[in-house]
């Protein structure tokens, strides 16, 4: 797995200590590496990477798994052959999908090549971008728009009363504010713009979002699972699982519409956010909430999705996971 460094991931929580798991449990190795970690050398890439061994989780009251503070132990460090050595080569690198996350995407387009599946696939996420792609079907989705004209988000605002102001590069709900038909849309938009120089994105505000943003989690274009999340007493931003979600005929109708293309750019792992029936985002970089999901519900979505992409390697005979 290329990931972020090991000591910023909380494993109660963190989707990708989730699909550790679920791989060790599956009989695989797991190995990490971080992008700076990997290296191309004649044509093939290498990985300074560390085989990890996780260490047993249990339930928790707080709907989290507990875990030893140290919740994991190095079995090994070795420089690798990625392309030679892996059944399967996760990213799970944090979004911006700035330098650091583009030049990674490149070189493991080079271990896909080689014939080392990649989950997701480096160029489908570089050609499908996580706010935008929505907007390839406006009728699944609230009002929007792209700008980086402060003049052009408080017309918007007029028009359909609070909305969602978000950076196109943000995550994590990072830089993302409540915009109200008021006094303070023109300030607040000059600062999310950078004073017109940077495009944002703007969503009419669902009131519905009170009664929960439902994220589904799909695995080669079919819904998994699903897990409602809400806004806290003190905060407008979508806070942590709290419920199962039922899946009803709109997820299936947006689902239906997005598959495809997910599919043709083998997107494998993807987590879409709907609201009151309308696709608000589709995550495809680094898509998170299974384990949180899985401990909240009792559900195994990691070990679901580690088992088909697994099942789906080149050479069945190999036992190694790079993660």
């Amino acid at each position: 797995m290329v990931t972020d460094p090991l000591d910023t991931l909380d494993p109660r929580i963190d989707a990708s200590v989730g699909l550790m798991n679920a791989a060790q449990a599956l009989g695989c190795d797991v190995w990490v590496c971080g992008p700076e970690d990997l290296a191309v050398c004649a044509g093939r890439v290498h990985a300074r990477a560390r085989r990890i061994v996780l260490q047993p989780r249990r339930r928790g009251g707080d709907h989290r798994w507990l875990v030893d503070p140290s919740w994991y132990a190095e079995a090994r460090h070795a420089t690798i052959d990625v392309t030679g050595h892996s059944d399967l080569v996760l990213m799970r690198i944090d979004p911006p999908v700035d330098a650091r996350y583009l030049h990674t995407t490149y070189l493991l387009d080079l271990v896909e090549a080689a014939g080392t599946p990649v989950a997701n696939r480096p160029a489908g996420i570089r050609a499908l971008h996580e706010k935008l792609v929505a907007l390839r079907f406006p009728e699944l989705c609230p009002a929007t728009l792209v700008t980086a004209d402060p003049v052009a988000v408080r017309r918007f605002v007029a028009e359909v009363g609070n909305a969602v102001i978000k950076p196109l590069d943000g995550f994590a709900g990072v830089g993302v504010w409540l915009l109200r038909d008021d006094a303070t849309t023109i300030p607040l938009a000059e600062s999310a713009t950078d004073g017109g120089r940077r495009h944002v994105i703007v969503q009419q505000y669902l009131a519905d979002v009170a009664d929960g943003n439902k994220r589904l989690f799909l695995l080669d274009g079919e819904i998994i699972g699903a897990v409602l999340r809400r806004p806290t007493v003190d905060d407008f931003r979508i806070g942590p699982p709290v419920a199962a979600a039922e899946i009803d005929s709109c997820d299936r109708a947006i689902v239906a519409a997005l598959a495809p293309l997910l599919l043709d750019h083998g997107l494998a792992i993807a987590g879409l956010d709907v609201i009151a029936g309308r696709l608000i985002e589709v995550n495809v970089t680094c898509p998170g909430g299974m384990h949180k999901t899985d401990a909240l519900l009792g559900t195994d979505l990691s070990g679901a999705m580690m088992r088909r992409l697994l099942h789906r390697q080149a050479n069945p005979q190999k036992g190694n996971l790079a993660s």
